[in-house]
């Protein structure tokens, strides 16, 4: 307190003097002297680490471009009480995509020295489509329960992609989370789609009945893969003839135009022959041995 008020005092006789000299000679005014605590000299880093170690402490540890890229001066054009307003809109270095025009950053980015440490406000969506527009595409294109959700009610933090199981129950006791995404897609969940590996077991959790019969039959179908006749599309129904041609004469297939009169269904095939040797078309299945 003692070397302030000495400073001060040396700083009033001085403006004294100066105005008791321009009164004895007759001078003009004479300028009076900025004290140095309130001069604007060149600042750099390391000048406002000495007092703002935390938000320089945030921009080492966190601070994406705005460590690399910028220094405080681009940002913190000047210092009080020289500068008043020494905060920065976003938009002053941060334009040219739609991302960029939204209203209030600070919903998402809440410390700008650690702009990508991004904690999201409850119920949005508007924010994240702005970046994710392909995702929001999907959802009004091809409308689900999904479609009428906030993106944060799934996606409650930054980049985290939750497991379906989270809300969803699996379709089998045997199915795990990361089994979802082989059929489903999160934003477009009811158009299912599927690779040519998968797995018989993920089709019978949910046809059970076509799953059964398919195992209980000694015919060949029993080891083929349920994706091989049902390719493509979900529910699709091959014909018999997109794997088998036409296997049998037209004096035949005329009488039994279709398959399934002597072959039941796909999934339980029935294997016939005649029921005696010279008499006509009366079939009957082939007992299993």
């Amino acid at each position: 307190m003692n070397m302030i008020s000495h400073a001060k005092r040396l700083f009033l006789a001085s403006v004294l003097v100066s105005a008791l000299n321009a009164v004895a000679f007759g001078a003009g005014p004479v300028p009076v002297p900025v004290p140095q605590h309130q001069q604007n000299p060149v600042l750099g880093n390391a000048d406002c680490v000495k007092c703002h170690a935390a938000a320089t402490a945030d921009i080492a540890a966190n601070g994406g471009a705005h460590k690399t890229n910028v220094t405080c001066q681009d940002c913190h054009n000047g210092h009080p009480p020289a500068v008043k307003n020494i905060i920065p809109l976003c938009s002053q270095c941060h334009s040219g995509k739609p991302h960029y025009k939204l209203a209030d950053c600070q919903r998402c980015h809440s410390n700008p020295h650690t702009p990508k440490a991004t904690k999201l406000a409850k119920n949005i969506t508007d924010e994240c489509v702005t970046c994710h527009s392909q995702q929001i595409v999907k959802l009004r294109q091809f409308k689900s329960k999904h479609t009428s959700l906030a993106c944060t009610y799934c996606h409650n933090v930054h980049g985290r992609i939750p497991p379906c199981t989270q809300c969803h129950k699996p379709h089998s006791a045997d199915m795990v989370a990361a089994e979802c995404k082989r059929c489903h897609q999160a934003h477009m969940p009811t158009v299912i789609t599927y690779k040519s590996d998968t797995p018989n077991r993920n089709c019978a959790s949910c046809h059970k009945k076509a799953s059964d019969l398919l195992l209980s039959t000694d015919a060949k179908h029993r080891d083929v893969n349920c994706v091989t006749c049902h390719k493509d599309k979900h529910k699709m129904t091959p014909t018999c003839q997109s794997c088998h041609g036409t296997p049998h004469p037209a004096g035949m297939l005329a009488r039994f135009a279709k398959c399934a009169d002597c072959h039941s269904i796909a999934h339980s095939l029935n294997r016939w022959e005649p029921k005696a040797a010279g008499k006509a078309a009366t079939m009957k299945p082939k007992k299993k041995h």
